[in-house]
């Protein structure tokens, strides 16, 4: 069983919503095991307040959480990921921020909670339909076994020394 720790990044769009909630997801139930982050393409610089609203409702953090831009996770000293993980609703034509590099990566397709129009309460069950499904795919991820964790990131290191695009 490996002891270390994984960092996983979530890159949506605006940073808002999706990856905010699933950085705070993760950190809460990492249990040390891993270390979420989030950013995006094109910020927002805040956070969306049903997402907040939704992170409170799990008794969840929101220490150290704002919209930040993916390009402070590519300066000197930023820490390596092992994990990229996309949130962006291909089916609905969001595009999806691109990241450089090696780390194991996945696109898990949520759709933009935020885009939602309308009523108040309507907008408030997409944000917590969307957030229950992130809540899904986290628990999964997290129950992997550690060896299939290391294969995923070692295959993605070596690959990087080698200079092949996996």
């Amino acid at each position: 069983m490996s002891n270390r720790t994984y960092n996983v990044l979530f890159l949506s769009t605006q940073n808002t919503a999706r990856s905010i909630m699933a950085e705070a997801m993760l950190n809460a139930v990492g249990g040390g095991r891993f270390r979420a982050f989030s950013a995006g393409s094109q910020p927002a610089g805040k956070l969306n307040l049903f997402a907040v609203e939704q992170i409170r409702a799990l008794d969840d953090s929101l220490n150290g959480l704002r919209s930040k831009s993916l390009d402070e996770f590519s300066e000197p000293g930023a820490p390596e990921m092992d994990f990229v993980i996309t949130m962006c609703d291909v089916a609905a034509g969001e595009p999806c921020p691109v990241w450089p590099g090696q780390p194991a990566s996945a696109n898990w397709n949520f759709r933009d909670p935020a885009a939602r129009q309308g009523p108040v309460d309507g907008i408030r069950q997409e944000f917590f339909t969307v957030c229950r499904e992130i809540k899904t795919r986290l628990e999964i991820f997290r129950n992997l076994p550690a060896e299939a964790l290391d294969e995923m990131a070692l295959q993605r290191k070596i690959a990087r020394i080698a200079g092949v695009q996996l």
